[in-house]
């Protein structure tokens, strides 16, 4: 390697514009305990509870330029659906620096924030929060790209390839690439938009047909579409219905929102239905078998991708104002349809939409000028981790096996442990992706690389049992043992498992020659050819 550093932070979103940027380690420099792949609120999260932390190393690095949480649904007027308590820090250190409150303060807003009198705060306040967090880290890098991420046996390293993105192709074609090296990887590149089959392969113009994602940055061009389908219902759908209510042109436009649920249904929000979001029932949804899982997790749709009441009413009493002069609103609810199929059949835009009706079991067709599309999000697929591909043990749907610690399980030889977060709806249940229990896994996470000196996790709290009472089955083991949190003698800790322990993240002689599914990675050896050019640079 040269001796000047290539990834020097002049792009956007640097922390130095003007020296090299200290997440890229020098030759000869330790390696880091831990390196973060991708910078959501979760990886956030963590290297905020790890901020301070003694003899920990850390470094996260994220693609894009800076921080920024799904900037398409930042609409005015939306909140987030926890309360302000679930930030990154607070479930877990109520005392940290970068605590929601915190922010309040080094912005002089606290007293606004007490007489604003809301636990549910602006989703566009959350959004500025987590920026203001990852500007203030010394561990989170932006504009930094993971090329590749390969094991070394012989140092027992990851080897983490860098690409500074800058702001051009010329600059991703020609960028240099370099190297660093890190004990275990935690994995938190979340979730991708879902564009379902139907459009995907339709060949639509993308100014016609885009995911809710992309909303807030195209609605302008719905501004003349005469016929608008909004396609989905959960929160990000009744939004964007909403916010089309609310700038509908009367006379001019017709909105139709299509779901496959059988009704707008609002969220479950009574208190002990949110004890599903609990650390006792991430345990007991840890202790049912995969196929259980599978078949439970579809069934808690109203947890999870159902409506807030808030908004529902907001809609109802939009319609209903809609309707004084004049009996119809201009807009269409079909809940209980699947749209099996679209088409644009003209150059002019149109779109028609082949569509049945779930419980009549009858087909219609539905023609609109735009469409967008509210249909959640999927797991990304992890391409840095593909020179990992044979390293790894997927289940049967080539999905992570993640034990109670968030490691993925792995071959013998790989030693170094692999986390994940917001990957593990299969293993953990709907809480994964909820905000609430982030700060937890994060210090789960934690625990596990400081063997349990990080922060004091909660004992169990929620009011519900969740499985069969403790002592009526001599042979069940308690929630704590099957989330693999064991307590430490003193009783404030959870006690790591060893590496030869179940639930390890390991595989055992005996399973390593579990077969690989077609749907998973690509079965192939190991090619380290970037990481070998980028240290030859």
């Amino acid at each position: 390697m040269t001796p000047s550093n290539p990834l020097s932070d002049s792009g956007p979103g640097s922390a130095a514009a003007s020296s090299p940027d200290p997440a890229i380690a020098r030759p000869g420099e330790p390696a880091y305990d831990v390196v973060g792949i991708g910078l959501g609120p979760f990886n956030l999260s963590l290297a905020a509870l790890a901020d301070g932390l003694p003899g920990l190393r850390t470094a996260f690095f994220e693609q894009a330029p800076a921080f920024s949480w799904h900037p398409g649904l930042l609409l005015e007027g939306t909140t987030l659906q926890v309360p302000f308590l679930a930030d990154l820090v607070t479930l877990v250190d109520p005392t940290s620096r970068w605590s929601f409150l915190s922010y309040l303060r080094a912005h002089d807003r606290l007293f606004r924030f007490y007489f604003y009198e809301r636990f549910h705060i602006p989703r566009r306040e959350y959004d500025a929060y987590c920026r203001w967090v990852a500007r203030g880290l010394g561990s989170t890098h932006f504009g930094i790209r993971v090329e590749a991420v390969a094991w070394d046996a012989d140092s027992e390293l990851f080897r983490v390839a860098l690409t500074h993105t800058g702001s051009s192709a010329d600059d991703l074609a020609t960028g240099p690439t370099r190297v660093v090296s890190a004990r275990h990887l935690v994995l938190g590149i979340g979730t991708e938009p879902a564009v379902p089959p139907a459009f995907s392969a339709a060949g639509i113009a993308p100014d016609l047909a885009f995911h809710s994602a992309h909303y807030r940055q195209r609605r302008a061009s719905l501004a003349d579409r005469r016929r608008i389908a909004v396609v989905g219902s959960g929160q990000s759908g009744a939004e964007v219905f909403a916010d089309l209510l609310r700038t509908q042109q009367p006379g001019a436009q017709r909105l139709t929102w299509l779901t496959r649920t059988p009704s707008f249904a609002p969220m479950e929000y009574s208190k002990l239905g949110l004890e599903q979001f609990t650390p006792d029932y991430v345990a007991y949804f840890r202790g049912l078998s995969p196929r259980q899982r599978d078949a439970l997790v579809p069934t808690q749709w109203q947890l999870y991708k159902a409506i807030d009441a808030d908004t529902i009413a907001e809609i109802y009493d939009l319609l209903y104002e809609r309707t004084i002069d004049t009996p119809d609103p201009a807009a269409t609810l079909l809940p209980g349809v699947t749209v099996e199929s679209a088409s644009q059949r003209s150059e002019r835009g149109e779109i028609t939409l082949a569509c049945r009706h779930r419980g009549q079991d009858r087909s219609f067709e539905l023609t609109v000028d735009a469409a967008v599309l509210a249909t959640g999000y999927a797991p990304r697929r992890p391409a840095p981790l593909e020179p990992l591909a044979d390293l790894l043990d997927l289940d049967e749907a080539g999905r992570f096996r993640v034990d109670g610690r968030y490691r993925v399980a792995t071959r013998p030889e790989l030693t170094g442990r692999l986390y994940v977060q917001n990957a593990e709806l299969h293993t953990h249940g709907v809480g994964a992706p909820d905000l609430g229990l982030g700060a937890w896994r994060s210090a789960v996470i934690l625990d596990d690389l400081t063997g349990g000196r990080a922060h004091r996790l909660p004992p169990p709290s929620a009011f519900t049992t969740f499985g069969v009472p403790a002592g009526s089955d001599p042979s069940a083991t308690s929630p704590a043992e099957t989330a693999g949190l064991g307590t430490s003698a003193a009783g404030r800790h959870p006690r790591p498992r060893s590496p030869q322990e179940p639930g390890s993240g390991r595989v055992t002689p005996q399973t390593a020659g579990a077969r690989r599914p077609e749907a998973g990675w690509r079965t192939r050896r190991p090619d380290p050819a970037v990481l070998r050019q980028a240290e030859q640079r």
